[in-house]
C-alpha cells in the first residue's frame, strides 16, 4: 500500500481520493430525504460506519484510520474557551455547559457499554492547551520566574509518565486457549472456595502465600480466608477468577483486584496499575494548583489566589487576560472533579475496599456508609490503616516466598 491507500471495512483496497465515491447508503438516504420517504432501520448506522472508515490520514504503510471521538476536543475546546473570553456572561455560560455536556456524553457511552477515546483526548489536549496558553499569555508578562516554569514543566512530565504507566496492563487474567480445558468448565454457576492469590490450576500450597491477593510484608494476615470470600466462574472469559477480581464489560477481560474502568485513561484500574493511577492523579493536582496560582498571581496582582478566582476586576480589561482567566476557571473545574476522584480513592485505600466492591456492597446492602457516605466499608479486607496502605503499596509485587516448614 502507498501512503494514501488502505483496506476498507469490506476488505477492498481503496484510496483517500475516492472518499466521496461509491457511497450507496448516503445516496439512497439523500434520495429518500428529497422524496420525503422514511429511512430503513440501520441506515444511519451504516452511513456513520462508512464515514468513520474513510476518515483517515496518509501514513508510510498505508492510510491510518482516525478515531472520530478524538476530533471533538481538538476542535471545540479552543473555540469554546476563546468565545468565553469575549465576555463574562459568555464565559459563565460555556463553563457551566461544558461539564453538563461531558457528563451527558459519559452517560450515553456508559449506557451503550462503548469504549471511547473522547475523555482521554479531552484530558491530554486540555493539558497541552493550558500549558500553551500559560507559555504564550502568562509568561511574557514577566511575573513568572524561570525556575517556576521549570517546576511546572517537570510536574507535567511526571504526570504524563505516571499516566503512561497507568495505561499499561492493569492485571488482566490470561484467557485459556482453545486447547486448554478451563477448570470447572461444567460448573459455571457454582462458586469455588480457595485463596485469592492464584489463578485456576494453582495448588493449595502455592496459593497460601497470600490471602485475598494481599502480600504479608507489612502485617501478618490470618492464613484462613475470610468467610464468604470465594472464587467465582466467569462465563465470558471461561476461567475461575480469584477473589477481588472482576470482569470489565467495556474491556471484555477479567482484571485482578478490579477497582473500576476509568474513562479518562480508557482502561481499567486494577492490581498492576492502581499505584500509577493514584500517582498520576496526585501529580495532576499539584501541577494544576501550582499553574492556577501562578496565573492568578500574574493577572490579578495583590490578591490571594482564592479571592482572585472570584473577584478579579481587571481580568477582562484585555483579551489576553480574559483568555487566561477563562482557562484558569476551566482548570479549576477540572481540578475540583479530579480532586473528588482522588479523595474517594484515598479513602477506599484507607479502608481496603475497591470501587467495584463498594458498588456491589451497596447493591446487596452488605456494607456500611462512613464519612457521610464517601466510603463504603465492606468489612472483609479492612485490617487497619497501616496494614491497608501497606497492602496497597505492595500491589503488583510477587508474594514473598515461604519456607517448606511454613507450608507444612
Amino acid at each position: 500500500l502507498c501512503c494514501c491507500e488502505y483496506v476498507d471495512r469490506r476488505g477492498r483496497r481503496n484510496h483517500l481520493a475516492a472518499c466521496c465515491c461509491d457511497c450507496e447508503e448516503l445516496d439512497d438516504s439523500c434520495d429518500r430525504w428529497l422524496t420525503c420517504k422514511s429511512l430503513p432501520p440501520g441506515m444511519l448506522e451504516r452511513i456513520a460506519d462508512t464515514i468513520a472508515d474513510r476518515l483517515r490520514v496518509p501514513w508510510f504503510s498505508g492510510a491510518v484510520k482516525i478515531n472520530v471521538s478524538l476530533v471533538p476536543p481538538l476542535v471545540l475546546l479552543p473555540v469554546f474557551l476563546h468565545v468565553g473570553a469575549l465576555h463574562f456572561l459568555l464565559g459563565l455560560i460555556i463553563l457551566t455547559s461544558l461539564p453538563v455536556v461531558v457528563l451527558w456524553y459519559y452517560y450515553l457511552t456508559h449506557r451503550r457499554k462503548e469504549r471511547t477515546l473522547f475523555f482521554l483526548s479531552l484530558g491530554l489536549f486540555s493539558l497541552g492547551y493550558m500549558y500553551y496558553v500559560f507559555l504564550r499569555e502568562v509568561v511574557p508578562r514577566g511575573h513568572v520566574e524561570y525556575s517556576q516554569v521549570v517546576a511546572l514543566t517537570c510536574g507535567l512530565i511526571l504526570m504524563l509518565a505516571a499516566l503512561s504507566r497507568a495505561k499499561k496492563d492493569p492485571g488482566y487474567l490470561p484467557i485459556p486457549t482453545g486447547n486448554e480445558k478451563p477448570l470447572h468448565q461444567g460448573l459455571p454457576n457454582k462458586s469455588v472456595r480457595g485463596s485469592s492469590s492464584g489463578l485456576h490450576g494453582i495448588s493449595g500450597a502455592a496459593s497460601s502465600r497470600a490471602v485475598n491477593g494481599e502480600a504479608k510484608g507489612y502485617c501478618r494476615m490470618p492464613a484462613e480466608q475470610p468467610e464468604g470470600v470465594k472464587k467465582d466462574w466467569c462465563t465470558k472469559c471461561h476461567l475461575v477468577r480469584p477473589a477481588r477480581a472482576g470482569h470489565c464489560r467495556l474491556c471484555g477481560r477479567c482484571v485482578r483486584r478490579l477497582d473500576h474502568h476509568c474513562v479518562w485513561i480508557n482502561s481499567c484500574v486494577g492490581e498492576q496499575n492502581h499505584q500509577a493511577f493514584i500517582l498520576a492523579l496526585s501529580f495532576f493536582m499539584l501541577t494544576s494548583v501550582y499553574g492556577i496560582t501562578l496565573t492568578l498571581h500574574t493577572i490579578c496582582r495583590g490578591r490571594t489566589p482564592f479571592v482572585a478566582l472570584f473577584y478579579c476586576p481587571g481580568a477582562y480589561s484585555d483579551y489576553s487576560s480574559a483568555l487566561s482567566f477563562t482557562c484558569v476557571w476551566y482548570c479549576a473545574i477540572v481540578t475540583a472533579g479530579m480532586g473528588y476522584i482522588l479523595l474517594i480513592q484515598l479513602l477506599n485505600i484507607s479502608y481496603n475496599v475497591t470501587e467495584r466492591e463498594a458498588r456491589l456492597a451497596l447493591r446487596d446492602n452488605t456494607g456500611r456508609r462512613l464519612l457521610g457516605g464517601l466510603v463504603i466499608d465492606t468489612g472483609q479486607y479492612n485490617r487497619g490503616l497501616l496494614c491497608n496502605w501497606g497492602h496497597f503499596l505492595s500491589l503488583g509485587s510477587s508474594p514473598p516466598q515461604r519456607s517448606a516448614e511454613d507450608i507444612v
